[in-house]
């Protein structure tokens, strides 16, 4: 009995030992990406000199570029590639939707929408304003799109592409007729890393360390839910307080990283199929290695930003958006209309 009792503890160590092997030789990728992007720019400065300037700064001009525009770069790249990557993987698990992103699903639109709006209204100036603005316009995103597409995949997708390019259109006859929001939005809207970095970014990004921990926290529970909700209520988990809790550290964690960089679409579809397998079916795992995938996907892009032209910057979502778009194909052609 007691060799029994013990026996599914034990496969879970055993399973846990290669997942937890991955993590770590995920967070290893993450450090030299990190270091590679942060040497990488009009300057380059080597890796070996990119650490000295981390651990031992001596104010040298590649000291001083690595600690006041690179590094604080890297760290946005990778609190907004975190973000975005575990809003997806939650939005595919509360969803059951392998095509759900907050890209496609018009969430990212919403906080656009939102913030152009407060924008014209004077309510969107600094930090918070555009933050609050932000995660309204992803709730209210989210919410229409999961009323009208809740009953196939194929349907959610069409529905908040459809709202995409309706909030698209209303808000450029905004920027249109009032040109001091269009000066204001058109440095937002390119989604890039580029200058962000010297923005305060204090209320942005503990909201995003707050929600990601939240994640951490709830996804024992999600793991329940996506047995079914009767097992997830025999199992102890209440179904409508994990649904609403998921619910609003997604359009946190999109309107966030909105508010912070711009529109960056498909960061989300990509890293959760990236990261299903190895999660062998576990939200934990799943919502783990998101945390570590997320950022070195965007550092990645946001290095192919800086080095596909000669003669200057190509927006960071351009890169993800070219990345992204045969990814989405290859859900589409796997999944169809069917649920995960």
């Amino acid at each position: 009995m007691t060799v029994a009792g013990h026996a599914p503890e034990t496969a879970r160590t055993r399973r846990a030992v290669p997942q937890l092997g991955l993590l770590v030789g995920g967070l290893a990728l993450l450090a030299a990406v990190a270091v590679l992007s942060i040497g990488i720019g009009a300057r380059s400065v080597p890796p070996a000199e990119v650490v000295r300037a981390l651990v031992d700064f001596q104010g040298t001009d590649d000291h001083v570029i690595v600690r006041d525009v690179r590094a604080p770069r890297a760290l946005l790249a990778v609190a907004v590639g975190a973000a975005l990557a575990v809003a997806g993987a939650l939005i595919q698990t509360l969803a059951r939707n392998p095509l759900a992103e907050p890209g496609i699903l018009g969430v990212t639109a919403g906080a656009g929408f939102a913030i152009t709006v407060g924008s014209a209204l004077g309510l969107a100036a600094g930090q918070a304003g555009e933050l609050g603005f932000a995660v309204i316009g992803s709730v209210l995103a989210a919410l229409l799109v999961a009323a009208v597409g809740r009953r196939s995949p194929l349907r959610l997708v069409l529905t908040g592409v459809a709202l995409t390019a309706v909030l698209g259109g209303v808000g450029l006859g905004l920027r249109l007729m009032l040109p001091d929001v269009f000066d204001m939005y058109r440095f937002w809207s390119v989604g890039s890393l580029a200058a962000r970095e010297q923005a305060p970014l204090e209320l942005p990004l503990a909201a995003i360390g707050v929600s990601l921990l939240g994640a951490l926290l709830l996804s024992r529970a999600l793991n329940a839910l996506t047995l079914g909700e009767s097992v997830a209520h025999t199992l102890g988990a209440g179904v409508v307080r994990v649904r609403a809790a998921t619910l609003a550290l997604i359009t946190v964690l999109s309107g966030a990283a909105t508010a912070i960089a711009g529109p960056i679409l498909f960061v989300g579809l990509i890293v959760p199929h990236l990261a299903r397998r190895p999660a062998g079916g576990s939200v934990p795992w799943l919502i783990l290695y998101t945390m570590v995938l997320g950022p070195v996907l965007l550092l990645v892009a946001d290095i192919g930003s800086r080095v596909l032209l000669p003669t200057g910057e190509v927006p960071v979502a351009v890169v993800t958006a070219f990345l992204g778009g045969p990814m989405l194909i290859w859900a589409v052609r796997r999944y169809g209309a069917g649920a995960l």
